[in-house]
């Protein structure tokens, strides 16, 4: 039979255990970053979540005292350089910049994904958020996006749509619209938003739900043309673009954004860390100025915050990813 002693024996040591444990993370805390921080970007480079990644790793470098590396693994939508990040030590040196497609919607469309979005990272703030625009090649002869779903309704999977992956928000916001219009654009998957978008100027692909980032450039020069937005109200780069709920899709609006995570079990000090060089970053004047050249809104968070989001994110994407009869790739 167990003694008293013996339980107090047992409750000391679960006492010692747990206070050196404490210890042992506010040590490493304390000492972080002892070595180069990644930011793990899980599409190619020059896509908006390159350019933001490294945008951020310019303002860490110069306050964490540490080389901040951006490093690129494509692949699977955003999913396998998620999971390479989920993966890696609990230390805060690995981080990955988590996307809508990536981190909301691939629960839904993938019952083999090998990570959770929540369980398995914690998340550190969202970043930016921001509509797409709906884009088509310059040879295209649709004019308004009411041209543009009178052609494709009178060629049912003939006409395309490019997005950076299969589970994107480009590639969701497509079956959005697909069922409010009654359409049946056919998805083109592709690496990242820099494949997808040369493409569709190329003329193999018809049209793309792009982030402005990508856009803008090629519809100022001319060379993709703009139909219409997916936010509630016109954006300020674009007045003269109407959105998709003015042009006969009342209530309809998609946004993407992109965050930053670290793995699960990372020290809650070394998340507040982060996090609170991530709002240093944001509010910088020239950060903010960049973001907004780009389409993009300022949405730093506090980590409960950002959680708190996802959490809604999920059964959001979960709706269109079943409305659409979205299967596994």
């Amino acid at each position: 039979m167990t003694t008293r002693r013996t339980w107090f024996s047992i409750l000391g040591l679960a006492a010692l255990s747990t206070a050196l444990l404490g210890l042992a993370t506010g040590a490493a805390a304390q000492g972080f970053p002892s070595k180069p921080v990644r930011i793990v970007v899980p599409f190619p480079p020059g896509g908006s979540t390159d350019l933001l990644a490294r945008r951020i790793a310019e303002k860490w470098q110069q306050s964490l005292g540490q080389p901040v590396i951006v490093e690129n693994r494509p692949g699977a939508g955003g999913v396998t350089g998620s999971d390479f990040v989920a993966r890696a030590a609990p230390d805060g040196h690995t981080l990955v910049m988590g996307v809508t497609g990536s981190h909301g919607v691939s629960i839904s469309l993938n019952p083999r994904l090998p990570y959770h979005p929540l369980r398995s990272f914690e998340p550190i703030s969202r970043v930016v958020s921001a509509p797409l625009v709906i884009v088509v090649g310059a040879a295209v002869p649709a004019r308004t996006l009411a041209e543009y779903v009178a052609a494709a309704r009178s060629k049912p999977g003939e006409i395309t749509h490019s997005s950076p992956g299969v589970g994107t928000s480009m590639h969701l916001t497509g079956e959005m619209f697909n069922a409010a219009a009654g359409t049946q654009l056919v998805h083109v998957p592709y690496k990242g938003s820099a494949g997808a978008i040369n493409d569709l100027m190329g003329g193999q692909v018809q049209s793309m739900f792009s982030d402005f980032l990508v856009a803008l450039p090629q519809v100022e020069s001319g060379r993709i043309r703009a139909l219409a937005v997916t936010s509630a109200r016109r954006h300020p780069l674009m007045p003269n673009v109407p959105t998709v709920a003015e042009s006969g899709y009342p209530g309809f609006e998609a946004l993407s954004w992109q965050g930053l995570f670290a793995p699960a079990g990372t020290p809650r000090e070394v998340i507040e860390r982060l996090n609170a060089e991530t709002q240093k970053a944001l509010a910088s004047p020239d950060i903010r100025d960049f973001f907004s050249r780009q389409g993009f809104e300022v949405a730093g968070s506090t980590p409960a915050e950002f959680r708190a989001f996802i959490e809604a994110e999920i059964p959001k994407w979960a709706k269109v990813v079943k409305e659409a009869g979205l299967t596994p790739p």
